[in-house]
């Protein structure tokens, strides 16, 4: 998928896909129920033949109704937006992103969330990716 693909979907169109990634398959009635506002179904239904086409999505025939799954693994995507809004709002710079959302009052990271992140920071300043 291309990086830029999933950070350019309209705010609906990411709002069934983190449904479909949160239930791994969902009816258009199932998307329905669970989407924020008013949503109408025939509207959500054409949200995700887009989404289809776009190769975001695919479905399944499942007796009469049509299920559909995400195409890309959640951790693809999530690593794809991330990478957008770093390149976007940071020039690139991961050190400021990270930065920007540690230094934020509501971010209340755990003790093991710090030693992680030490070790991610250790292994960065030794010149290992991960």
């Amino acid at each position: 998928m291309n990086k830029k693909v999933q950070s350019s979907l309209p705010r609906r169109q990411r709002e069934i896909m983190e449904i479909l990634y949160r239930r791994g398959r969902a009816s258009v009635s199932e998307v329905v129920e669970e989407l924020s506002g008013n949503s109408v179904y025939s509207t959500v239904r054409a949200q995700l033949r887009i989404l289809t086409s776009k190769g975001h999505a695919k479905f399944e025939v499942d007796g009469m109704r049509y299920v559909y799954l995400p195409t890309v693994p959640h951790r693809t995507v999530r690593k794809s937006a991330l990478r957008h809004l770093v390149d976007t709002f940071f020039q690139g710079s991961t050190g400021q992103a990270m930065a920007a959302l540690i230094g934020d009052e509501r971010a209340n990271l755990t003790d093991d969330e710090i030693h992680q992140l030490e070790d991610l920071l250790n292994k960065a300043k030794k010149g290992g990716k991960k």
